[in-house]
């Protein structure tokens, strides 16, 4: 009888099965020796490529073991009891930005070429307002194309309730966050959180737009009123969201 052919685990999967392990390793080795564990999530375009890049190198302080986590990473796969900081912003901003990231395929820091479908979405609407213009366009066809749009591109499509679930089940772990920032404030709530981690002085963000992964500065960023309008309905649910994080942030990031 033949013996069955063994199948061969994709390179990615034994990566990420060997972070896994090495990071539950880490998380064990320091709680032990009574570090808190603090889990940094990366919310898609607010500002946390900076942040994970600022602390590279100094993930250990007297109190504290950060951990950082990629895009995929949800606040129902933290531990309960274990501490979470996480960055936001504003979902008009945060929609421009997606889109450029997207437009650029993700260049220069990264090089993610366009699949089909994307093809046909950046030579329909070149630019973020025409996009958000799409949305409420009398041409039946356009405002599906735009709908399907805002339901693709990458971050774009992505409600903050991707990463926390529903206000309901974020109110239910408000014990375990730790810090909230804004990328708006970046500089200064990154100091903060230096401050409360008890990181050295010396450590900064990065100045560089590729390390940061920002977008470059002359971007036509402009939307029209009635493009505002649009997002502001798309995005309901996360306007409301980053209010309720910047009231509760008030109190969290002092405690």
């Amino acid at each position: 009888m033949n013996e069955p052919i063994p199948r061969r685990v994709p390179k990615k999967t034994l990566k990420g099965q060997w972070n896994l392990v090495r990071f539950r390793f880490q998380e064990n080795f320091y709680a032990l020796r009574g570090r808190k564990i603090v889990h940094l999530l990366h919310i898609g375009k607010t500002g946390g490529t900076a942040v994970k890049h600022a602390l590279e190198t100094d993930l250990v302080t007297s109190q504290y073991f950060v951990r950082r986590h990629g895009h995929q990473t949800r606040l129902d796969q933290i531990p309960n009891g274990q501490s979470v900081v996480f960055f936001l912003r504003d979902p008009l901003s945060r929609f421009v930005s997606a889109f450029y990231s997207r437009l650029r395929e993700g260049r220069p820091r990264y090089n993610n070429p366009w699949k089909a479908h994307e093809i046909v979405i950046f030579n329909r609407f070149p630019t973020p307002n025409r996009l958000a213009l799409g949305l409420s366009s009398d041409d039946a066809e356009m405002r599906g194309q735009a709908e399907q749009a805002m339901q693709s591109i990458s971050h774009v499509r992505d409600s903050y309730f991707r990463w926390f679930g529903s206000e309901e089940y974020f109110l239910s772990r408000l014990a375990d966050v730790f810090f909230i920032g804004f990328q708006e404030t970046l500089n200064d709530d990154f100091e903060e959180l230096k401050i409360k981690l008890g990181l050295p002085d010396s450590l900064v963000l990065p100045n560089d737009d590729v390390l940061a992964h920002r977008s470059p500065r002359e971007l036509d960023r402009t939307l029209d009123e009635e493009a505002v309008g649009n997002l502001r309905r798309w995005y309901a649910a996360d306007f409301k969201f980053v209010e309720l994080c910047r009231s509760q942030a008030q109190q969290i990031n002092v405690r």
